[in-house]
C-alpha cells in the first residue's frame, strides 16, 4: 500500500509538530507527494517572510529530495474528471488542489494522509488516513 502525504501534515512536519504521528502513518507504506503538494509547498517559501524564506526553503527542498513526486497524468486527469462530476452533481464539491491530490491517489492506487479528512472523506473509494 502507499499514500499522498498531503501538504498539511508535512507543513506540521516544519514547524516541529507531528514527527511522531507522521513516522506512524506512512511507517508500513510507501509514500510520495502530488505534484499539486510541492506547488503548495514552494508557494509557502514564496508567501514566507524574509525572517523564515531560507529556513523554510531549505526544508521545503530537503523534502522534496527525499519524496517521490506523483505527476498529473492522463489517467490522474479521468479520475479528476470522474470525481469532480460525482461531486458536483451531489452538491459536495471539495477544494480545487484536494481534488487534484484525491484524484492523484485514486489514479496510482494511492491513500491520502492528511488532517483535511472533511474534504478527503466526500471522495468515494479513497482510503483516507489521519493521526488520531
Amino acid at each position: 500500500m502507499a499514500l499522498l502525504i498531503d501538504t498539511d501534515l508535512l507543513i506540521d512536519l516544519e514547524r516541529g509538530g507531528g514527527t511522531d504521528e507522521l513516522r506512524r502513518l506512512v511507517a508500513a507504506e510507501d509514500s510520495a507527494v502530488s505534484v499539486i503538494t510541492v506547488s503548495e509547498l514552494l508557494h509557502g517559501v514564496l508567501r514566507a517572510g524574509a525572517g523564515v524564506r531560507g529556513a523554510r526553503s531549505a526544508f521545503v527542498e530537503r523534502l522534496l529530495a527525499s519524496m517521490r513526486a506523483i505527476s498529473i497524468t492522463e489517467p490522474v486527469a479521468r479520475a479528476h474528471a470522474d470525481v469532480w462530476a460525482e461531486l458536483s452533481m451531489r452538491g459536495e464539491p471539495i477544494g480545487t488542489h484536494d481534488l487534484w491530490i484525491a484524484a492523484t491517489a485514486l489514479a496510482h492506487g494511492f491513500g491520502v494522509a492528511t488532517r483535511n479528512r472533511a474534504e478527503f472523506d466526500r471522495v468515494p473509494g479513497l482510503r483516507v488516513v489521519s493521526p488520531g
